[in-house]
């Protein structure tokens, strides 16, 4: 399965899947004759097998304005569309036509939209060689501008997946870390992020390995493979609005600090040539974007502090401004930040989440094309699957969704939930062939603690908390949570809608400190990393379920890492 990424979608490709390939380009804005180009179609073959084939369409709009669109084609071969997303698709013989649906038929000048669908074929599945949108063809220069030849193919598209097919990263200051500890070994060659969660971190700090030295070591660990390099990008005004354990060096207003002393170097670092042939993956921001649906306004859980990053704009323009100038990097594959599903998995966060990840990502200049994919769970605890109870179980008449652990959410895992949120994604307008990542590092809730099955039935709360296997006290706890074990080890394309399994948050790295810890970095201290902390309205105020003794975020805890190897599911061999 490949696709062919472009930040502008101006790509169509004349690919015969089957056999030989080819592509021909139109001309982009701002390029000379650009102007005479009225619309660019990007149709991508994302699968295919014997008899079927998904592709996905993305239609950019250069002339003026329109409230309404229809697209048209025709197939060369016997290719018979079954189902399709985010327009309506209908076929008379050989001929397409696909139309806006009732929330995306407005297409702005330079705008773009995607959808997808289901085909069968026999044969060859040649892609279509015109498309005309309205009427009227597009990639093709109706002659307004200058010389009309394209320009060569980008040599370095990106994949569909960038974990498939390669090695992902060692962080050997990580490694070193954990081997050091007692029955580490087991563990220590596995992947995790690089945390730049300050704009010391690009050169190093503490005479610790800066963002140069870890590509510099990334293409050791290549060889002649292919390699992935995980990032994690971290470092937003006013960072963390709701948890002050790892609050950032950056104040609110600090934007344009962001952009010019941390965004832009590590974008022109990036896109060194002599890095040109690693995959670069980009986790962006996490914990920043959800904090503005959930913790603002009239909720209980909201904060002044986020109430302020909501009305600055601060947050959205800095992760807007970071995958734009990110994604100008082609070896650079942006995942923006989803939170989990005991974050955004109700009713009043999924729908409201997606669209204000839509607002960052269409701001500051970056595009939806920006975005490879989102990432959930990273430096959370939510189980991967739940397999003793599903979210359509009842007991006695009384719905899971009723029970005090599930307390109405829609969801009871992070890849149930990741996989619908990826299909609420593709429905605000980012690309249908968008990936996700889900963090596995500390949701695997082993040892003696793990049920073998479903609780009693003598009530719904019995049944639930009998039987899931998230053995926290409540699901809004996040601080080095105890009784937390290692989950699935890092894995590409583990299931449908999953680019890959990951530890981007590396196990044994703190949350926050148990007790306040004076400190050059920023980071304050949140009683919910202390374990006599009774709690709040964002875990129903319940105990925290912290370990003891913690140091600052970031820093190696010890006495976690080992509980994370002894509650390990996979138990560690």
């Amino acid at each position: 399965m490949s696709r062919t990424r472009t930040r502008t979608a101006l790509l169509a490709a004349l690919a015969l899947v089957g056999g030989a390939t080819g592509t021909a380009i139109a001309a982009a804005p701002g390029d000379v004759g650009a102007a005479a180009v009225p619309c660019t179609v990007d149709y991508q073959v994302q699968n295919q097998w014997d008899t079927g084939f998904t592709a996905s369409v993305t239609v950019t709009n250069h002339s003026a304005a329109k409230n309404a669109w229809s697209l048209k084609w025709s197939y060369a071969g016997n290719q018979q569309i079954t189902s399709a997303w985010n327009a309506k698709v209908s076929q008379s013989g050989a001929a397409v036509t696909a139309a806006n649906e009732g929330y995306n038929g407005t297409l702005a000048t330079g705008g773009s939209v995607s959808f997808g669908f289901n085909g069968t074929y026999s044969g060859t599945n040649a892609v279509p060689a015109t498309f005309t949108l309205d009427g009227v063809t597009c990639n093709v220069d109706d002659g307004g501008g200058g010389p009309t030849d394209p320009p060569d193919p980008d040599p370095t598209a990106r994949v569909d997946n960038p974990y498939s097919g390669a090695k992902v990263y060692v962080n050997p200051e990580w490694s070193a870390k954990a081997a050091a500890e007692p029955g580490g070994s087991r563990i220590s060659d596995q992947p995790t992020g690089v945390w730049l969660d300050r704009i010391a971190a690009i050169n190093g700090v503490n005479g610790g390995m800066g963002l140069r030295d870890h590509l510099d070591e990334a293409l050791e660990q290549k060889g002649s493979d292919e390699l992935v390099v995980q990032l994690v990008i971290y470092n937003l005004p006013g960072r963390d609005c709701a948890a002050l354990a790892s609050n950032g060096e950056l104040g609110p207003t600090e934007i344009d600090r962001y952009k010019t002393e941390y965004i832009d170097p590590i974008a022109a670092i990036l896109a060194d040539p002599k890095y040109a042939d690693l995959r670069i993956v980009t986790t962006v921001e996490i914990d920043s974007l959800p904090n503005l649906v959930t913790n603002t306004g009239s909720r209980p859980t909201a904060t002044p502090q986020c109430d302020v990053m909501k009305a600055n704009g601060n947050y959205v323009k800095g992760v807007g401004y970071a995958l734009n100038k990110l994604g100008d990097v082609p070896t650079v594959y942006n995942y923006v930040d989803a939170g989990h599903h005991g974050w955004i998995g109700w009713d009043d966060n999924f729908a409201a989440s997606a669209n204000t990840f839509k607002e960052a990502a269409t701001a500051e200049g970056a595009t939806v094309n920006d975005v490879h994919g989102f990432i959930t769970n990273t430096a959370n605890y939510s189980a991967l699957k739940e397999e003793n109870f599903t979210i359509n179980d009842a007991v006695n008449g009384t719905s899971v969704r009723q029970s005090k652990w599930v307390d109405w959410n829609r969801y009871v895992d992070e890849l149930s939930f990741a996989q619908a949120f990826r299909s609420q994604l593709v429905s605000v307008g980012f690309d249908a062939g968008i990936g996700m990542l889900i963090d596995t590092s500390r949701n695997g809730w082993g040892g003696s603690a793990r049920p073998t099955g479903p609780g009693a039935l003598t009530s719904v709360d019995t049944y639930v908390d009998g039987g899931r296997y998230d053995r926290r006290i409540h699901v809004g706890n996040w601080c080095n949570q105890s009784g937390a074990g290692l989950g699935e080890r890092p894995q590409a394309a583990p299931a449908a809608g999953i680019d890959a399994y990951v530890w981007m948050k590396p196990p044994g790295e703190s949350d926050g400190a148990s007790r306040e810890i004076p400190n050059d970095e920023g980071k304050g201290f949140d009683r919910m990393c202390d374990p006599t902390y009774t709690g709040n309205a964002r875990n129903n105020f319940n105990m925290s379920g912290a370990l003891p003794d913690a140091p600052l975020s970031g820093h190696w805890f010890s006495a976690q890492f080992r509980q994370l190897m002894a509650n390990a599911y996979p138990p560690l061999s």
